[in-house]
């Protein structure tokens, strides 16, 4: 049976750091939310069938939006948690009707824009055949300082072998399920597969794939959005 891939973005988030009277899933840049260039960026490679966007069971923010130029590759599910990784798994349980056990599982942050086509293209071909599955990352190149109570330099901590765990993580969805089933409060789904005794491999990703956190990061994602190969 020939390999398939699926989309999931958790998106039934508050985003309270962000402001803004809206979730932050559903802020604007150039007039479109960050969901859709989420969305968008997952489904620019075909191999992507179908992306399921996990939303709160109240939401009544993502039907105001056109999302028919994606025709029937875009599901929303309204099945989120009061967590990302009740989200994740909740969102794994509805659309376990369409995905089987062995079949691939990108799950993307929604805040994150900037997906470039190629690093998801990377990401991809590279853990295929991959046992485990993995993550796009960036390697740390800044100092870290390690502070005391007075916020002061305790230390400089070493930064090799360091990385920054970016999204999309692609893992198999059984493997994925188990994982949260044993780790329902990790931040991430690297942690859960991690706690099974698995390693995930890290596949090098681009800085510019940012996550919007506070509203001064909208000009900084909208220059990078400028960028032809996103």
């Amino acid at each position: 049976m020939a390999t398939r891939y699926f989309g999931l973005i958790p998106a039934a988030g508050s985003g309270a750091r962000f402001g803004g009277g809206v979730p932050k899933q559903y802020g604007e840049i150039q007039g479109r939310t960050l969901l859709w260039f989420a969305v968008r960026a997952l489904l620019a490679d075909s191999r992507v069938e179908m992306v399921f966007v996990v939303l709160a069971p109240g939401d009544v923010e993502f039907r105001r939006y056109d999302w028919s130029e994606f025709g029937d590759r875009v599901a929303p599910l309204y099945c989120g948690g009061a967590t990302r990784a009740e989200s994740v798994r909740n969102g794994l349980i509805c659309a376990s009707d369409s995905i089987e056990l062995g079949d691939w599982v990108l799950v993307h942050d929604a805040a994150r824009p900037c997906l470039a086509r190629e690093d998801l293209a990377r990401l991809i071909d590279t853990l295929s055949h991959d046992p485990v599955g993995g993550l796009l990352a960036a390697p740390l190149a800044d100092t870290l300082k390690r502070a005391d109570a007075e916020s002061r330099v305790a230390a400089t901590e070493p930064r090799e072998g360091l990385w920054r765990a970016q999204t999309p993580q692609m893992f198999r969805l059984g493997t994925l399920l188990r994982a949260l089933d044993a780790a329902p409060d990790v931040t991430d789904e690297a942690a859960a597969i991690e706690a099974l005794g698995l390693k995930p491999r890290l596949v090098a990703g681009s800085a510019a794939n940012i996550k919007v956190t506070y509203p001064e990061d909208v000009t900084t994602a909208a220059a990078l959005l400028a960028r032809s190969d996103m």
